[in-house]
């Protein structure tokens, strides 16, 4: 049976580490935003390798509902307290988890 930690575990090993100003590694955690953590094409690579690993049919998924994801100026924070009002819907691990232990995309 597959669990979150399979999942998280897979992707940390699929998508690219990001790291801080300090070099310092930042790992990808079970709720984190997806497209906030990667660019698109690694993460659609890496959905594209989920679905082949885990056996999970994605075809129900709707990608529109996950882009396109507005990523915050560097600098922002330094001139503005608003949040980034996002359009898009976050995708995480968890919903991947949850889709692999039932086989199919269970969101939308």
């Amino acid at each position: 049976m597959v669990t979150e930690d399979d999942v998280l575990a897979f992707f940390r090993k699929e998508l690219p580490t990001l790291a801080d100003l300090r070099l310092n590694s930042i790992p990808l955690e079970i709720d984190d935003a997806l497209q906030e953590y990667a660019e698109p094409d690694d993460l659609l690579a890496a959905i594209n390798q989920y679905d082949q690993h885990f056996h999970v049919d994605m075809s129900a998924m709707n990608w529109d509902r996950y882009f396109p994801w507005k990523k915050p100026w560097f600098f922002r924070k330094w001139f503005t307290r608003k949040p980034v009002v996002q359009t898009a819907k976050p995708l995480t691990v968890r919903m991947l988890a949850q889709s692999a232990k039932a086989g199919r995309w269970l969101f939308d």
